[in-house]
């Protein structure tokens, strides 16, 4: 089976060489696979970081999560989608997890337990996310950390919601277990190894802004209205 790993990056020179320094890593024990980067009209080096490592480089102007994911999927060529965040890193072992799971033919898909990264100013936020993470569980919210399917189901799915400007993960992962429900399939969650992601804007937002713009009923009741999440593009929390 071919991987395709697929990472959305927009203005990411600050995180992205050790998240593929990481990527680069934990594939080395797999002969047939692709990192693909997204770069969505980013301003810094985040391109040029992106050709110094040797890996693919694909241009995007959309400012729209979910297009910049369907852009890479649609550059791919793998048989396994894995869509990795530019600030997350991944450990040895994963993708030949990723690769067990998938070569079960019932399997449809799935994600990645995510573990966060050291909290300076901020240690409480901590809790909060581990109560988020809890709750995550309750209602199967998978985090788009890291997500993987196959290209085909993919395909089936009709790639993220275009028309969704944040939580497109969470809304993906409904309908990628929907749909394996309905085909008499199942998903997945890889609980070891988990991957590490940032805690950026849980550091850096201003606190109310960090409560109210993170929490799920809020994204869930606004997420189709760009002009709400400065945090996420115009703004962008780097």
């Amino acid at each position: 089976m071919r991987l395709s790993i697929i990472i959305p990056a927009y203005n990411e020179e600050k995180y992205l060489d050790p998240t593929l320094d990481a990527l680069k890593a934990a594939l080395s024990g797999i002969p047939d696979q692709e990192i693909i980067v997204v770069d969505d009209e980013s301003t810094d080096r985040t391109a040029e970081i992106g050709a110094e490592f040797g890996v693919r480089v694909v241009q995007a102007s959309a400012h729209n999560i979910g297009r910049v994911r369907n852009l890479g999927a649609a550059a791919a060529d793998g048989d396994i989608f894995v869509f990795i965040d530019a600030d997350t890193r991944v450990k040895p072992g994963l993708f030949e997890k990723v690769i067990e799971k998938m070569s079960d033919r019932s399997c449809a898909g799935g994600s990645v337990a995510v573990e966060y990264g050291s909290f300076e100013r901020r240690k409480w936020a901590r809790t909060y996310l581990d109560m988020f993470r809890f709750w995550g569980k309750v209602f199967k919210m998978r985090q788009g950390a890291a997500q993987f399917c196959s290209s085909e189901v993919f395909r089936e799915l009709g790639g993220y919601d275009e028309t969704i400007y944040v939580g497109e993960d969470i809304d993906f992962h409904w309908r990628l277990d929907r749909l394996a429900k309905r085909d008499g399939k199942h998903t997945v969650v890889i609980e070891e190894p988990p991957v590490t992601t940032l805690s950026r804007r849980f550091e850096k937002m201003p606190l109310w802004r960090a409560f109210v713009f993170t929490h799920p009923v809020v994204i869930f009741l606004l997420w189709r209205f760009r002009s709400l999440w400065k945090d996420w593009y115009q703004n962008a929390i780097r």
